[in-house]
């Protein structure tokens, strides 16, 4: 048995490691981890450039989730010439196929706002390595990123994701196949926010979004009208190493009656005080993994809790 570490993972080329995404590789025998794979390196001027230009990264766990090693970026995604920005990486396992949908913004800009937000790229692989273009997503909006997927139990698919021209709110889309998509309209339009992630458990389907100030839950019976609950991993942080300040943009892996939320934090700085992009320490991330489960009713984590490996199925789901 392993004692699951703090923080479960750094990228050691860019140390940027952000907005990861779990699942099980069938045809490796292994779970693997997408993640934006920020440029902390790049030169410390005073612009948003080393958050652009980013690949996915990919790191593998062997032994259930206890520890993870790089393995190299995702190949395939460009499809012209140039450098393009890549981001919150969502990987859908249909059994024969995976799908994978990456927020694309064109170039590299040194500003917010300063290129042409492509939108929701979708790509296929047979092997989670090697990717193929299949589509720019029509989702009725032109400024739409942080993909998240998940079965509708009538059959087909629904998605969900940021639409940053509608007030930074969650909206939707369906499909039959994850290949065509119809806009859905809003989800949550309570605050602003951004990634959500969807999972099912304890007899009830559960929504996390990223407010920055921790991730807001919220419940749900049927996919479609959600119930704001209370937020989980604030401000307040934890006390392992790397885990201060609240956790941002997370995936969720159930097993059982726990969730794992996988999710991550910028360790070097203070909540409350200014943040100084130009510094590496306010720019490095770290990836950190705690157990969710449902008591009473809600949804809670401590994020505290010592964890022992494997926490996920060494055999696959």
């Amino acid at each position: 048995m392993t004692t699951v570490s703090k923080p479960l993972f750094r990228d050691p080329i860019e140390d940027g490691a952000a907005d990861p995404t779990v699942i099980w590789n069938r045809t490796a025998g292994e779970w693997w981890m997408f993640y934006t794979n920020r440029r902390v390196l790049a030169p410390p001027i005073d612009d948003v450039s080393w958050v652009h230009g980013t690949d996915i990264g990919i790191a593998s766990s062997k032994d259930g989730g206890a520890t993870w090693v790089y393995r190299g970026t995702a190949q395939g995604l460009e499809t012209g010439w140039g450098r393009n920005t890549y981001w919150a990486p969502e990987v859908v396992d249909d059994g024969h196929v995976f799908h994978m949908y990456v927020s694309v913004i064109e170039g590299v800009p040194v500003r917010w706002g300063g290129s042409r937000v492509e939108g929701i790229r979708h790509y296929t692989s047979e092997d989670l390595v090697h990717w193929r273009f299949a589509s720019v997503l029509d989702l009725d909006s032109a400024d739409v990123i942080d993909a998240c997927v998940f079965p509708l139990p009538e059959g087909g698919w629904r998605m969900w994701f940021k639409d940053s021209a509608r007030g930074a709110h969650t909206y939707c889309a369906d499909s039959p196949d994850l290949y065509s998509w119809t806009p859905a309209g809003p989800a949550v339009v309570n605050m602003p926010h951004e990634g959500p992630n969807v999972f099912a458990l304890g007899g009830s389907y559960w929504m996390l979004t990223d407010e920055w100030k921790g991730l807001r839950v919220h419940r749900s019976t049927d996919l479609r009208a959600w119930e704001v609950r209370d937020r989980i991993l604030d401000p307040s942080g934890g006390a392992g190493p790397d885990d201060g300040g609240n956790g941002l943009h997370a995936d969720v892996v159930v097993v059982g009656d726990d969730a794992f939320v996988f999710y991550f934090t910028h360790p070097g700085r203070t909540p409350g005080e200014p943040i100084r992009d130009t510094l590496y320490a306010h720019r490095r991330t770290s990836i950190q993994v705690a157990r969710a489960h449902v008591l009473d009713g809600e949804l809670v984590c401590d994020r505290d809790e010592v964890l022992h490996g494997p926490i996920l199925p060494v055999g696959g789901p």
